[in-house]
């Protein structure tokens, strides 16, 4: 089998890059391990930046994202038991937020590929990237049973931090930044509808809580928790009992509560892969960097990395130029090392630290304090969070 592209993972930046492509006239194919109903219920992130519900649009996967979509224009932060909103487009010239589940965007982009192309392989497990420093890289997977070769002129690794790709960039030229933090995230799904109509941040002596949405009709919400807690460990009446301590507000708010349908623990950390680039394999995605989920970057920092990568694929294509792909990994990182370090303010701002002294937790409401009554603060928090512009 030959391609131009091959594309390892059809998760949101596979296939959106996959969609890309086939707008730009490039071919490729997706491989993916799981089957299309995994893919399709995969439970991950949920809030867009504007860049991309933008990008989104632009690429034909718009239409159920502005029908169902839940724009937000603004965030909720809580502390000492008061409420301070930041509103987005005020502080950002117009940018907002979406409330649009990954598996939403997934189920749009497979819809796409199936009716209009690219071809998108299935329970096609990747065994190995092969010579990504030549001008013949190869895929090998398995499916059927069967081992097959997929030769292409480049190779994106969209496949996720525990992916194969990586492994394909000699440890000689590899660097790798990180940390671990020691708390993780409790989440629950529960059909009961939101108790506030946009997210809801909360700082509180106990730990951590945010509540968010998937519709109108389910909620979606968060517990700090200690790093390597399960999710049995806490009955439904436990964690809405700490939600409701933790979201407590002085103005008679109450947290509406409803049947748990799903409960998950989300570790916490921060990782990035140096270089994104290794001869003529792209890494993009959690392949390259992973961020805490606090600032809602995952996807949409895979959403930059492969509008860099599709652009910089067509104009090799149109120009003969490989200017822009050289360019890729240093293009990518600076934006990602800037989610890196909004995701890391805003989780040390939020969440209390095991051992955490009298002293951090002033600062930590100085911190919020400066933010409720500076617009400049507020601002560069907004700027973050609705997304920096794509390259």
């Amino acid at each position: 089998m030959r391609t131009t592209v091959g594309i390892v993972g059809a998760g949101p930046a596979g296939l959106l890059l996959a969609r890309l492509l086939r707008l730009a006239g490039i071919d490729c194919v997706v491989l993916e391990c799981r089957d299309r109903a995994y893919v399709e219920r995969r439970q991950r992130a949920g809030v867009l930046e504007q860049g991309t519900t933008d990008v989104l649009r632009a690429a034909g996967a718009g239409e159920r994202l502005d029908r169902e979509g839940l724009r937000h224009d603004g965030i909720e932060l809580r502390f000492g038991r008061r409420r301070h909103r930041i509103g987005f487009p005020d502080l950002t010239g117009g940018r907002r937020v979406t409330v649009y589940a990954q598996t939403e965007v997934c189920k749009d982009l497979i819809a796409l590929a199936e009716t209009d192309g690219p071809p998108v392989l299935f329970e096609a497990e990747v065994l190995a990237v092969e010579d990504a420093d030549t001008d013949a890289p190869r895929v090998r997977f398995r499916r059927d049973g069967r081992e097959e070769v997929l030769e292409c002129a480049y190779v994106a690794g969209c496949d996720g931090f525990h992916g194969v790709s990586r492994a394909a960039v000699p440890a000689a030229v590899s660097r790798v930044f990180g940390r671990a933090y020691s708390y993780a995230w409790l989440g629950v799904l529960a059909d009961v509808p939101p108790s506030h109509d946009e997210l809801v941040y909360a700082r509180h002596d106990r730990g951590f809580a945010l509540l968010s949405m998937r519709s109108p009709s389910v909620s979606r919400l968060y517990l700090q928790v200690p790093e390597g807690t399960g999710p049995e460990e806490w009955t439904d009446e436990e964690i809405w009992d700490e939600l409701a301590r933790r979201l407590e507000t002085a103005d008679g708010w109450t947290l509406e509560r409803g049947p748990v349908t799903q409960k998950s623990v989300t570790p916490m950390r921060s990782y990035v892969h140096e270089p994104m680039r290794y001869g003529r394999l792209f890494l993009a995605g959690d392949a390259a960097h992973i961020v805490p989920p606090a600032g809602a970057k995952g996807l949409n920092l895979a959403v930059g990395d492969v509008v860099v990568l599709a652009r910089a694929l067509e104009h090799e294509r149109r120009t003969g130029s490989a200017e822009l792909l050289d360019a890729y990994s240093a293009t990518c990182l600076r934006r990602v090392w800037q989610a890196e370090r909004f995701s890391h303010d805003l989780t040390t701002l939020l969440h209390r630290a095991p051992g955490a002294t009298a002293f951090d937790d002033r600062l930590q409401l100085a911190r919020l304090d400066r933010i409720a009554t500076s617009r400049s603060a507020a601002a560069d928090l907004a700027e973050g969070y609705t997304g920096l512009p794509l390259a």
